[in-house]
């Protein structure tokens, strides 16, 4: 959510932001509102003060015995006081539509991302591996003799309809193994902090990271109001949720493995086939809570710790910096990860890392006290997928296939799989 103290301030600059976000204008119906709304505080301010005053003054005609003046006075005590709790509830309704067209816009983008409408113009900044040459044309995952015995969609589809998966047999192991994996590397060498949370939230705690009230749609609700988490950055962010923790607790640090949900309600007919793209999947999510001096150099660190994972598991990928039009919401600049698959021949995109200054820190009112004294200021925070894993786990079937339907297994999997190095094209691991 965005500051109006900064929007009243500069509103030049606000739009000159929100330009690059596509949107013309966007302090003018902001201030309009705010003005509104500040007029009728102000109001009930006088109204109230004239109130109190009468109020003093009915005592005093009372003693006087001056009963015409009591009675006056009486009658415009009760008249302020209706007009005030009036006025306040107007002014309370205001505050609200204005709280409601802040939540409903998106974060300022940093500077130094590119312009652009779309996918298209984003910006290649960095690229690791090169693609193995195939002697033989390269499958989907879902099209690997080894991997069809694992990965049933028709069971799937019986259980719970499209775009849903079963796994079973080696499959599912290699699929737990980088799982373990991930959280192994981002404890014991990034210095994260394992988390373990829920994947039920109560409504505010999807407003807190900015999933709603926009993309409700995206998400699942149950009938008793909680909603099914799309990803752990939900509840690693809002654990400091209405907390203003001290200067020294910066940075905090955190992974967790959770099943996510999402209903992909913008993605009618993209990724039909295999497991790219499914409603329920499993990711390892890191969240950064920074001071916001130091947030934009931990967006670099957390990239790199997802790179790390790609690097170590052998998987080509480049990272993109995305460009005003295809960046998310809640985000000032985001990295996309995307890894390499031989089987569709380019690269999809494995992770997304994102600093989001202190965008969702003001709708969660997450604070910290500074060191040397001072008003508590904003957290900054940060996150990023480290990895998803189910599209790590095509990444791993399609890069390591073989002519004769098995599937060479990275040698950072192997203490994970009890010395496994290969699944066999009858399914089983060998």
């Amino acid at each position: 959510m965005h500051d109006i103290r900064a929007i009243r301030e500069n509103p030049a600059a606000f739009d000159a932001a929100m330009a690059r976000r596509g949107m013309e204008n966007a302090s003018g119906p902001i201030l309009e509102l705010d003005e509104a709304r500040r007029a009728k505080i102000h109001a009930a301010e006088t109204a109230q003060s004239e109130q109190n005053k009468a109020s003093k003054e009915v005592g005093a005609a009372k003693a006087k015995g001056d009963e015409a003046e009591f009675e006056r006075l009486r009658t415009l005590v009760g008249e302020k006081k209706a007009e005030v709790a009036a006025m306040q509830t107007q002014a309370k309704e205001l505050d609200q539509q204005l709280t409601d067209l802040l939540m409903g816009l998106p974060n300022l983008p940093m500077d130094d991302i590119p312009d652009g409408e779309d996918e298209n113009d984003n910006v290649e900044i960095h690229r690791w591996g090169t693609p193995a040459e195939f002697d033989f044309a390269p499958k989907e995952h879902f099209e690997i003799e080894g991997v069809k015995p694992g990965m049933d969609f028709e069971a799937a589809a019986k259980l719970s309809g499209s775009r849903f998966v079963v796994l079973s047999g080696g499959v599912v192991r290699i699929h737990r193994a980088l799982a373990q994996f991930m959280l192994d590397t981002h404890v014991e060498e990034n210095g994260l902090l394992e988390t373990w949370t829920p994947v039920l939230v109560r409504e505010d705690m999807m407003y807190g990271t900015g999933q709603l009230p926009k993309f409700g749609e995206d998400s699942y609700r149950t009938t008793n109001g909680w909603w099914l988490v799309p990803t752990a950055e939900v509840t690693l962010t809002n654990l400091v949720n209405g907390e203003t923790v001290d200067e020294s607790y910066l940075p905090r640090r955190y992974a967790a493995h959770t099943q996510c949900f999402r209903s992909e309600a913008g993605s009618a007919g993209k990724d039909t086939s295999g497991m790219l793209r499914q409603h329920q999947f499993e990711k390892v999510e890191m969240v950064s809570i920074t001071h916001p001096d130091h947030s934009r150099a931990e967006l670099d660190r957390m990239t790199g710790c997802a790179q790390g994972i790609l690097e170590k598991l052998g998987l080509p990928y480049r990272t993109i910096v995305l460009c005003t039009g295809d960046m998310g919401d809640g985000a000032r600049r985001t990295h996309d990860i995307e890894v390499w698959l031989p089987g569709q021949n380019t690269y999809r995109e494995i992770s997304s890392v994102s600093v989001c200054g202190d965008f969702q820190a003001r709708r969660m009112n997450a604070r910290f006290k500074p060191e040397g004294g001072g008003k508590p200021q904003f957290v900054h925070t940060l996150n990023g997928s480290g990895l998803a894993v189910g599209r790590c786990l095509i990444a791993v079937l399609e890069n390591g296939q073989q002519a004769d339907g098995s599937v060479k297994l990275p040698e950072a999997l192997h203490p994970y799989l009890r010395g496994k190095t290969v699944l066999q094209a009858d399914g089983t691991l060998a």
